[in-house]
């Protein structure tokens, strides 16, 4: 029997009637159930999401915690602090999955009210929130899995918890905007800031819905949906990526071949799958990632007499390859690339693009007989990403090294471009290109040996050196985050898959078929003539949709450029041409389209990269105390401070700002700093004097100046 004929069958035993119920794709999140509600005809039309938090109070070490089960609407601010306070128990946290597991047997997606029974009631303290019970809301709530879900009224919540409850162990109805507004008033602490509402007012299910500067990942996950940039999955932490996110990556690849081989570099493919003597062979390097490998234990009804892992990275899959191959100094260089799939079974949240357990990138390997030669191409690679994020993408990113502590594994040195998105305050690695040295070619690696061309009698032996590089789709959402606005995505010009939409206006009931023609008409031929200019563009001549659902459709999806034609356009030979960007109109005669279109697409790339390199700068603080240091990680700035280079600091800032900071929401990522590139370029702020500048996070003798931050 599935969760939803058990939960049905439940209910109608306590003469209670879901007002539907219904079977759907998995989903991971509240933004990807409600998407997934919204678009199933058989779920009422207006509905609210319940959540069900479980937390575990503070206890000692030698007692068993009771749980907290909290049933609240999505949209109410469950302060665990204040909630702690009102029922007497210390440090609210939200639970562990392995305490989920043990009280319900369930998964975080897959809980709700339904997962208190007659056996697990007396076990927990149960909170509902009062307005749940006057409420005449449709309320949606799990069916005891994340695939399924059924729609009760508030008094049906409230009689079904009623008939758990015992003469000993009541449900708790509390007032959560009361409860918010005793914590605030409370003398003993500052008066907290009213929470802004996160929903726009008077948007319609086509909208984004969600302000950005309030909650922006719920924000993110609508745009990415409403964008149709990509789609949730079976599998939770895979996402399906749509065309409209695809021909981003596409254009991508395009630019960087073309790039990388005119350096010499030739593009393969290895297999995915990798035996587990080979993977731990470099136990350094594998140290790095085995949490996050993914093995193959079995093939049908047999295991498998070995295990095979799912590439997270291809070095251990290459390299013995390149030994086989590479026989003389005149094999060298040897230049690989491919594009493929990596797998890395994150345990942390998840993110689409930015954190994901399957993702497409490409990743380059190469062997040199010098390391000069090693050098020289680290930083070409590095600069081609800067470049792909910042004259593609028009997101401005910082090239630097990264920390011992940072580097990758088994690298000599890592350098790095580091983005920053402004609405979360958080660093992103953008990029990666590092020099592994020798690492992978010694004896008891991979042994790429040649002999040394330099060496006079002509016996020496050296050992080649190797650097490897990559760059991944999260520079989709990278993109997303730093352009995207409350109307949704706001793509450049320069990977946008339609760079002008030709929409006709003006058409009502009374408009002649004759005249209804020719204004499509006039749309059909701007659109071909743009075409014929090398611009990506498309008219939309969908019948059945207004102007301004198609207005609100291409603005979603981040189109630079909306080009009207209306009656009175046709008479004047003119379209009025509407930036996604800013909003300007400006009107264009139809003859100087083919000089007038490219210019304008030109200003809106430029124009979007300044616009956010201003931003970045703004959010690039130079600290040199540690008093400051922490008060702007929470303003939502990058501290850059003169620093030590010592590993053993690194550890106690991140450790220090995390305790200090702000309290965080414990899915958050963490509130602890880290440090994101040493800059090459020193000279933007002032010089470190030896023996006199100071270390912000010890007090010895610094080095460089640092970027540390938050991150993704």
């Amino acid at each position: 029997m599935s969760s939803l004929e058990s939960v049905t069958q439940s209910l109608a035993g306590l003469s209670i009637t879901p007002s539907a119920s219904i079977t759907h794709a998995e989903t991971n999140s509240p933004a990807s159930w409600r998407e997934t509600l919204l678009a199933t005809s058989s779920a009422p039309k207006s509905f609210e999401l319940i959540k069900t938090l479980v937390y575990k109070p503070k206890t000692a070490k030698t007692a068993i915690p009771v749980p907290v089960v909290v049933i609240a609407r999505e949209e109410t601010e469950t302060s665990s602090s204040a909630l702690g306070k009102k029922l007497n128990l210390k440090e609210l946290r939200l639970a562990s999955e392995d305490l989920l597991a043990e009280f319900f047997a369930l998964d975080k997606n897959s809980l709700s009210l339904l997962s208190l029974t007659s056996e697990t009631f007396p076990k927990v303290v149960t909170v509902i929130d009062a307005s749940i019970t006057s409420s005449s809301s449709t309320f949606a709530l799990h069916a005891l899995s994340s695939s399924a879900t059924v729609f009760l009224s508030g008094q049906d919540i409230l009689s079904y918890l009623r008939k758990l409850e015992t003469e000993d162990l009541k449900v708790q109805e509390i007032d959560f905007t009361s409860l918010k507004s005793d914590a605030a008033a409370a003398p003993s602490k500052p008066v907290a800031k009213e929470k802004e509402v996160a929903k726009i007012d008077g948007a319609v299910q086509i909208a984004i819905g969600v302000k950005k500067e309030v909650d922006f990942s719920a924000w993110y996950q609508s745009v990415l949906i409403k964008a149709e940039m990509l789609e949730y999955y079976s599998v939770s932490g895979c996402y399906i990526l749509r065309p409209w996110s695809y021909s981003i990556w596409e254009e991508i690849q395009e630019w960087f071949n073309k790039k990388i081989k005119a350096m010499g570099v030739q593009n393969v493919y290895f297999p995915m799958l990798v035996s587990q003597k080979v993977l731990e062979r470099e136990k350094d390097h594998i140290e790095g990632f085995s949490p996050e490998v993914a093995w193959v234990t079995r093939a049908g009804s047999s295991d498998l007499e070995e295990p095979v892992a799912i590439r997270p990275t291809s070095e251990t899959v290459m390299y013995p390859y390149y030994a086989k191959w590479i026989k003389s100094h005149r094999d060298l260089p040897l230049k690989l690339n491919q594009w493929n799939n990596v797998v890395r079974w994150e345990f942390k949240h998840p993110q689409p693009f930015l954190r994901t357990r399957e993702f497409l990138w490409q990743e380059g390997h190469t062997a040199h007989l010098t390391k000069a030669e090693a050098d020289k191409e680290v930083r070409e690679i590095l600069d081609l990403y800067r470049r792909v994020y910042e004259e593609l993408l028009a997101v401005p990113v910082i090239p630097g090294i990264k920390s011992e502590k940072e580097k990758f594994a088994g690298a000599l040195y890592t350098t790095t471009i580091e983005g920053f998105v402004p609405s979360s305050g958080r660093g992103i690695q953008a990029a990666t290109s590092h020099c592994l040295g020798q690492n992978f070619s010694r004896p008891e690696m991979f042994n790429i040996v040649v002999e040394d061309p330099n060496d006079p009698s002509g016996q020496g032996k050296t050992f080649a050196w190797q650097n490897s590089w990559g760059l991944s789709t999260r520079t989709i959402g990278v993109m997303t985050m730093v352009h995207g606005d409350n109307q949704g995505l706001v793509l450049p010009p320069r990977v946008a898959s339609v760079q002008a939409v030709v929409v006709p206006c003006g058409i009502t009931a009374k408009t002649s078929d004759e005249d209804r023609a020719k204004i499509n008409n006039a749309c059909d031929d701007l659109a071909k003539s743009l075409i014929d200019e090398g611009i990506r563009a498309r008219a939309d001549l969908r019948e059945g949709y207004t102007p301004g659902y198609k207005f609100n459709d291409w603005e979603q999806k981040g189109v630079p450029l909306r080009l009207e034609i209306g009656p009175n356009d046709l008479v004047k030979q003119q379209t009025l041409s509407v930036r996604r960007d800013t909003g300007a109109k400006i009107p264009v005669a139809l003859a100087d389209l083919a000089a007038t279109i490219p210019r304008m697409l030109e200003t809106i790339q430029n124009e979007m990269f300044q616009r956010a390199l201003a931003e970045y700068n703004a959010h690039l603080k130079e600290v040199t105390r540690w008093e400051d240091f922490v008060p702007t990680l929470d303003s939502k700035c990058i501290a850059v401070i003169p620093w030590c280079e010592r590993e053993a600091c690194e550890d106690d800032i991140k450790e220090r700002s995390g305790r200090a900071a702000e309290p965080q929401d414990e899915r958050a990522p963490s509130a602890g700093a880290k440090s994101l590139a040493i800059p090459f370029e020193q000279e933007r702020w002032s010089p470190i004097k030896p023996g006199e500048t100071k270390c912000v996070g010890c007090g010895q003798d610094a080095k460089r100046w640092t970027m540390f931050g938050r991150s993704y």
